[in-house]
């Protein structure tokens, strides 16, 4: 019955369509709240008509029956999401790590909007996120992103049960390093506040009449501009590669 109201090629279209504007849903850059819905849809449809001749041997056949529709396409929007979570992942460690800095640079108290995650968060973390977008688009890792979707359809089959444990799994692992990332990234400020604060100790003990924190917090925070000046390309390339290296197993090489 449902062949003779979906024809085969929109169906596959379709079919691919979901899985394709699952992970646009949460892929960075692609889900930014400044797109458009209208062009995300768009361009999630313009995606999967390219795709669709590609990917068409893994397709399955239209199934009979309408629940049997609705299980594939679940099955689809969960693979979408698996991809899409992994590149959000990523991009939310900097959000982490920016109140790292922000913590180690006296500047968590000033919080401003935060363009990815559409709300308020550090400063630091704004910059660091908003640098790290243009660092993928500028680097073509939005196409590694699109690729690993795409390629995807050799290693979980469409109208398969997606393999739920090890999706649980990948996600749990993503997160640790991901929390990881954050930490290495702030690493730098964190060694610089501590000795920091380590030389304020000392001073605050040999001039006690001194106003210590009156005076470190204009210096912690020029001190923490200063190394993030510094640092900022080498961070940006070290999560370049931790974002590049989520998104490789699943390209076909």
């Amino acid at each position: 019955m449902l062949q003779e109201l979906i024809p085969a090629g929109i169906f596959a279209a379709l079919l691919v369509f979901v899985r394709i504007g699952a992970a646009l849903l949460l892929f960075p850059g692609y889900s930014s709240p400044y797109v458009p819905p209208r062009l995300r849809l768009l361009l999630g449809l313009t995606i999967a008509l390219i795709v669709t001749p590609v990917v068409a041997p893994s397709l399955p056949a239209m199934p009979d029956s309408a629940a049997a529709l609705v299980v594939i396409v679940l099955g689809e929007t969960v693979i979408g999401l698996f991809f899409g979570t992994i590149g959000r992942l990523y991009l939310a460690s900097l959000t982490t790590a920016g109140m790292f800095v922000a913590y180690a640079s006296s500047m968590a108290n000033a919080l401003t909007n935060d363009p990815s995650a559409a709300q308020q968060g550090s400063i630091a973390g704004s910059f660091l996120t908003a640098a790290a977008l243009l660092f993928i688009f500028s680097l073509n890792l939005h196409h590694l992103m699109l690729m690993a979707v795409v390629d995807s359809y050799q290693l979980f089959v469409p109208g398969q049960v997606p393999p739920a444990a090890d999706f649980a799994d990948m996600i749990a692992k993503v997160v640790a390093k991901t929390f990881l990332l954050s930490f290495q990234i702030a690493s730098p400020f964190i060694l610089v506040a501590m000795i920091f604060s380590l030389g304020l100790g000392l001073l605050g003990r040999l001039m006690p009449q001194m106003q210590v924190f009156f005076v470190a917090m204009p210096l912690q925070i020029g001190i923490g501009i200063t190394v993030l000046a510094v640092t900022l390309p080498v961070l940006l390339r070290w999560f370049a590669g931790a974002f590049e290296g989520a998104f490789l197993p699943f390209v076909a090489l």
